[in-house]
């Protein structure tokens, strides 16, 4: 074989290597386990708890797990359960929180993001991705009028499980991760009580919160003033119509109405990519770094 054979050779096998690298580093990331591959379709009903005979019929009808499904899709906590006074009801349940789903299940221009998380204001809810793969969704109270929450991109930094606020020194925020630390705004558990209430941050049901306290990676800082790397990526976006009926009661009527389609996150993240990528290959180089030393 002449030199020329040879070189051309070894660029081609190389080449293939790299290809098959790539290709095996992508089918060998792990794949969430779920029921199902896309979010089901269900059908709501309305309650009005506004007497008594009602909400006692209510106790005694739904279960448990059911009446967790309940408060979850209503934006609410089950302390916070009995001042509801009207409530969407699926009129079939599933154990599988992630088939009610308003976030698509797949982003395809994450593929290469290993986590991030994704807050609506519009249907107060959050979407947790990794890979582009949904793991998780949830309730969220976002910032009230008075106090919105800032919307755009944001990275993860400190964490706390048990915070006092710095706005009102009665205010214990558990399982606290911080995304905005000059402003003070992070994700933590408090009270949901079916509309956007908090000042300004995100607030969680305490299982979620405490999940999310684990799953999300903290900033690394080189130290107390310089910080070497962000932690996860967190989009919050869109607005809240703080004058009209609670969006999740729509779905009574229109079933569909808080789903947000693959296209419509496609196009949001499309805005942020760039920037999520960076921080995310400064993270890496940074954690490749420590390894050696």
């Amino acid at each position: 074989m002449h030199f020329k054979q040879l070189i051309f050779f070894f660029i081609f096998t190389v080449a293939i290597s790299c290809q098959e690298s790539k290709e095996k580093a992508t089918t060998e990331r792990p794949k969430p386990t779920r029921k199902y591959d896309k979010p089901q379709d269900f059908t709501y009903t309305i309650w009005s708890l506004k007497n008594d005979s009602v909400r006692k019929i209510f106790k005694s009808k739904f279960s448990s797990s059911e009446i967790t499904t309940i408060v979850s899709l209503n934006r609410i906590d089950k302390n916070t359960l009995q001042k509801a006074d009207s409530l969407i009801i699926p009129n079939k349940f599933d154990a599988d929180f992630l088939a009610y789903s308003a976030f698509p299940f797949t982003i395809k221009n994450l593929n290469d993001v290993p986590k991030i998380a994704i807050f609506s204001y519009p249907i107060q809810a959050y979407g947790l991705y990794e890979y582009g793969e949904l793991v998780k969704w949830g309730p969220s109270s976002l910032g009230s009028e008075a106090h919105k929450t800032p919307t755009g991109l944001f990275f993860t930094n400190w964490k706390g499980e048990e915070v006092q606020s710095t706005v009102d020194d009665e205010w214990i925020l558990r399982w606290n991760f911080n995304i905005e630390n000059e402003e003070g705004v992070g994700w933590h558990q408090y009270e949901l009580p079916g509309y956007p209430a908090s000042h300004s941050c995100l607030r969680l049901l305490e299982n979620d919160a405490k999940w999310m306290y684990d799953w999300a990676d903290e900033w690394i800082l080189k130290d107390a003033n310089t910080v070497e790397a962000k932690g996860i990526p967190v989009l919050v976006f869109g607005d809240y119509d703080f004058d009209g009926k609670s969006p999740w009661l729509k779905l009574v009527d229109e079933p569909k109405a808080n789903d947000i389609s693959e296209k419509e996150f496609e196009s949001l993240v499309s805005n942020h990519l760039s920037d999520i990528m960076k921080e995310q290959e400064n993270r890496e180089k940074v954690l490749t770094k420590k390894q050696v030393e």
